[in-house]
């Protein structure tokens, strides 16, 4: 029997937790499978393994491991695989298939427009910058996808300049970004986006680095956030892992 497992990152902060969570229940409906559980890559329970016991428990012979993630990093090409080997060896009755992170794709791309938007709905595409912030990885991928997103954002929506930078890990800081704008001063706006999923600590993070810089003509837009085209893609990754 088809089971589907969702691999939610995993926060300290209980809103993360449940904010995740509830996203999931919006996409449960939309995949006809009786087995759908959830569990969580770190600082959280239920487990990878855990959520695989349950799975086995209600019947699944085969099992599509859905990571929530936004890009392929560790997490999805280390941390997941390593933890569906050890659930092979205790459950060797039972296949596995890992589905792929979200990736580059346009609808994420709109949404990363609405952000902007929603910040302010009366702006001139050509007149701004954007700036999109992740959270940062020691994969030089995850770097080469960000920037891949970057520029299919400014071809779409006309921008004058998409950048990227990163919490930490490789390519350019957010530290150093900041710097930068409190030494040339662009007459642009400039939009901000964390190309995060929970709009928690990391957000009040950022905002609180953009307030001690003292940074004019910036503006911080919402996470990129659970949104439906989030769903939209997930619901994608989840039948194309299926159907392997």
């Amino acid at each position: 029997m088809q089971a589907v497992l969702y691999v939610a990152h995993g926060s300290r902060v209980k809103a993360g937790l449940e904010e995740a969570i509830e996203f999931i229940k919006t996409v449960k409906p939309m995949i006809d499978l009786p087995i759908q559980e959830i569990c969580f890559l770190e600082l959280a329970e239920p487990s990878i393994l855990q959520g695989v016991t349950a799975c086995v428990e209600k019947g699944a012979t085969n099992i599509a491991v859905i990571p929530i993630l936004l890009l392929s990093a560790n997490h999805a090409k280390q941390d997941i695989p390593l933890e569906i080997e050890k659930a092979k060896t205790n459950y060797p009755f039972v296949s596995f298939s890992i589905g792929s992170p979200l990736g580059i794709h346009e609808k994420l791309i709109d949404s990363l427009h609405k952000r902007v938007v929603e910040a302010d709905s009366t702006i001139q595409s050509e007149d701004v910058e954007v700036l999109l912030i992740g959270r940062g990885s020691s994969d030089n991928s995850v770097q080469h996808d960000l920037q891949q997103i970057a520029d299919n954002l400014k071809i779409q929506y006309h921008y004058a300049n998409v950048n990227i930078c990163f919490l930490y890990g490789n390519g350019p800081s957010f530290d150093e970004v900041l710097q930068q704008l409190t030494v040339n001063k662009s007459n642009k706006q400039i939009f901000m986006i964390p190309y995060i999923l929970f709009t928690g600590l990391l957000k009040l993070g950022i905002q609180k680095k953009i307030v001690q810089q003292g940074i004019e003509k910036v503006v911080l837009c919402n996470c990129l956030g659970y949104d439906e085209n989030v769903r939209d893609v997930l619901i994608e990754r989840i039948k194309e892992t299926i159907a392997v």
